[in-house]
């Protein structure tokens, strides 16, 4: 057959059985005319390769098993060579996945010193929640519905309230100032060493509100160029969680302390429970001139919220 032929049966290109004929692998049959015959055994050779170069086998390496299958055996790793290949693929593998474990261990160690380099909380012995509990949010959570408790928000005048920030200073929400600002709402930022509540993946929208926090930190100046005045976070947790939140980070605005949840009954906004605690549901206001233009009810997924507000002033310029 022609090599086109064995190439389409095998599975491979035309291509790859030339680099497999100039390492030996293969020793086609020459016809009078000089043209290459292959054969049923070429074709099997051909998969057998393929086969093994879809383990991570280099196809220089091929060659025990070729040989094998060459010699009559009805499986290429029947020989005692080539469960040595076997072996040394293991081996390699072993040490790759060693190096790799090493540099991913320097790489974790590197984010702990840089996420606690200016916080007042210290490190947790579990790096590895820095990335795993906290910063990336896992598969499979229960995306919220809209069940309509923030339909009546929009046009609703922000009332008269003083809230202290992560700066250690006090923010009258009904003074934000001309123009639109962005506040978004969230139950509970974690934080390594600190465990969530129990069952709270199991809430819906619950889950990610470091990922939202990032989201907005690197959004931040696109959001002031998208017209913008400025970016709060608000939640009901303490100021001192505020500001090593803040702190830890990087965050380029400030974070608003609500514990008596008093903007919550001020506007009615939806809450739910978690252990032992009232906390808030994530949403997010664009208030402009003190009036809340627009919110953002449900939210899912949390990471993306901050792009998805950026698109909407980018749509909606004053």
């Amino acid at each position: 057959m022609r090599i086109s032929e064995l190439a389409r049966r095998a599975g491979v290109t035309v291509k790859a059985v030339r680099y497999y004929e100039s390492l030996g692998l293969l020793v086609p049959e020459r016809l009078a005319n000089g043209y290459r015959n292959y054969d049923e055994h070429d074709v099997r050779l051909t998969r057998e390769i393929r086969a093994l170069a879809n383990l991570g086998i280099p196809v220089e390496r091929t060659r025990p098993f070729l040989d094998c299958l060459t010699a009559g055996h009805r499986h290429g790793d029947d020989c005692p060579a080539s469960l040595a290949g076997y072996r040394d693929a293991i081996d390699e593998l072993t040490r790759r996945m060693e190096g790799l474990t090493a540099r991913r261990a320097v790489l974790i160690a590197h984010l702990k010193e840089a996420a606690h380099r200016n916080s007042c909380v210290p490190p947790a012995d579990e790096g590895e929640h820095l990335m795993s509990d906290y910063a990336s949010l896992p598969a499979g959570l229960p995306v919220p519905e809209d069940d309509g408790a923030a339909t009546h928000l929009p046009g609703t005048e922000i009332p008269h309230l003083e809230l202290r920030d992560s700066g250690g200073t006090t923010a009258s929400l009904d003074a934000l100032g001309a123009g639109r600002t962005v506040i978004y709402i969230y139950p509970l930022t974690g934080r390594p060493g600190t465990d969530l509540p129990d069952g709270w993946d199991s809430i819906p929208g619950a889950r990610g509100c470091t990922p939202e926090a990032c989201g907005f930190r690197d959004h931040y100046q696109d959001l002031l160029a998208a017209g913008a005045v400025g970016v709060f976070g608000l939640s009901s947790q303490g100021t001192d969680y505020q500001r090593e939140v803040v702190e830890r980070l990087r965050l380029p605005f400030q974070m608003l302390s609500d514990p008596a949840r008093s903007l919550g009954r001020a506007l009615d906004l939806p809450t739910f429970e978690a252990g032992g605690l009232t906390l808030y549901k994530r949403l997010t206001l664009i208030i402009r001139d003190g009036v809340i233009e627009h919110v953002f009810y449900p939210i899912f997924p949390p990471g993306e919220h901050a792009g998805e507000v950026l698109t909407w002033l980018r749509g909606n310029p004053l």
